[in-house]
């Protein structure tokens, strides 16, 4: 077996549409959600506008969903392709976005039944704990893209690819 740290660089993805990976374009969104739920809880703790409290559920669920469907297709992406398999990294990376995902669905569940009680005090904490969990998982996947050049083409090796 390969000692996993001699991997050379460079791991194509094989969970993609037209050559580009699934798994980086779907993250954007619970980032983007994650981060912005913290934001609304904090909105709503200055202002105690009620609007604030039903944006909070909003993200929350939103971030949650689109967070299975980038953790899915993360999941089949290190199961199929061996040199992602077998970096430390990617476990890791693997491991953070669980913990992310099941924070994120707990915080959900907290605001379905009331959209302010909700918030304080374990809203706002799963929150906060959610945008930390939320950068190491991203500094792990960031680690792996610019690292390992895991889901990176060489443009030189598509270019020959396209005139074969």
């Amino acid at each position: 077996m390969t000692d996993p740290l001699d991997l050379p660089a460079g791991t194509h993805s094989q969970v993609a549409v037209a050559g580009h990976p699934i798994h980086p374009m779907l993250i954007t969104f619970p980032v983007a959600f994650y981060s912005a739920l913290l934001a609304s809880d904090i909105a709503y703790l200055v202002t105690e506008d009620l609007f604030w409290a039903q944006v909070s559920v909003w993200l929350a669920a939103a971030g949650s969903v689109m967070g299975l469907l980038a953790g899915i297709a993360g999941t089949v992406e290190l199961l199929m392709v061996r040199g992602i398999r077998l970096r430390p990294t990617s476990w890791s990376h693997f491991v953070a976005s669980v913990l992310l995902l099941s924070i994120g669905f707990i915080n959900w569940a907290f605001r379905i039944p009331d959209s302010v009680g909700g918030i304080y005090p374990w809203g706002i904490y799963l929150s906060g704990l959610g945008v930390l969990v939320l950068g190491v998982a991203g500094w792990l996947g960031g680690h792996l893209v610019f690292h390992h050049q895991i889901g990176v083409v060489d443009e030189e090796e598509e270019e020959a690819g396209a005139r074969h």
